[in-house]
C-alpha cells in the first residue's frame, strides 16, 4: 500500500509539473526559423542582438478559451493534490478518495478540451502570425496531450483507492 501511495503521489506531482510547464512555456507552435507562439505571446528570435522579442497574442476567442481551460486544468489538479493531502490525514479507515479523483478527472477533461480546441482552431488562433505551413506544433502542445491520459488515469486510480492503515 505504501508503494501505491508513493506512486500515485509522484504521478500527481509529475503530471502537475508537466501541465504547468505546458501552460506557461513558449512553444505551442514553432516555425522553422526558431520563432514560436504560445498561449500568451508570439516570440521571434533576433540573430543580430541574440534576444527574444515577444508580443502579446491576439485577443482571439478560441485562444482565450484555450487559456482559460489550461489554467483551470492546473487549478483543478492543484486543488486535487491539496484535497488528497487533506483526505490522507483526516479520512477514516476504508474511505475512498472520490473528491480527489473527480477533481483530477475534471483537470484531464479541461486539458483535453484545451488541446482539442487548439488542434482544431490553430488557423484562427494564429491568424496574425506567420505562414502556418512553415511551422509545426511545439513540445508544450505535445505535453498538454500527454497530460490528458495521465490525469484521467490518476483520477480513476484515486476514485478506486481506499485508505488503509
Amino acid at each position: 500500500m505504501a508503494y501505491l501511495l508513493m506512486f500515485i503521489t509522484l504521478l500527481h506531482l509529475v503530471t502537475l509539473a508537466v501541465l504547468f510547464i505546458g501552460t506557461m512555456e513558449k512553444s505551442w507552435w514553432v516555425w522553422d526559423g526558431g520563432d514560436s507562439s504560445d498561449l500568451w505571446y508570439n516570440c521571434r528570435f533576433d540573430n543580430e542582438t541574440e534576444a527574444w522579442f515577444c508580443a502579446s497574442s491576439s485577443n482571439n476567442d478560441w485562444l482565450q478559451a484555450v487559456q482559460v481551460l489550461m489554467v483551470l486544468s492546473v487549478v483543478f489538479s492543484s486543488v486535487s493534490f491539496l484535497i488528497f493531502l487533506g483526505q490522507l490525514f483526516t479520512m477514516s479507515k476504508g474511505g475512498l478518495f472520490y473528491i480527489t479523483g473527480l477533481c483530477q478527472v475534471f483537470s484531464g477533461l479541461t486539458a483535453g478540451s484545451a488541446a482539442l480546441i487548439y488542434t482544431l482552431h490553430n488557423k484562427e488562433i494564429l491568424q496574425d502570425a506567420r505562414e502556418l505551413s512553415a511551422g509545426h506544433f511545439g513540445y508544450c502542445f505535445i505535453l498538454a496531450w500527454v497530460c490528458v491520459p495521465l490525469l484521467l488515469c490518476s483520477g480513476i486510480v484515486y476514485i478506486h483507492l481506499r485508505k488503509k492503515e
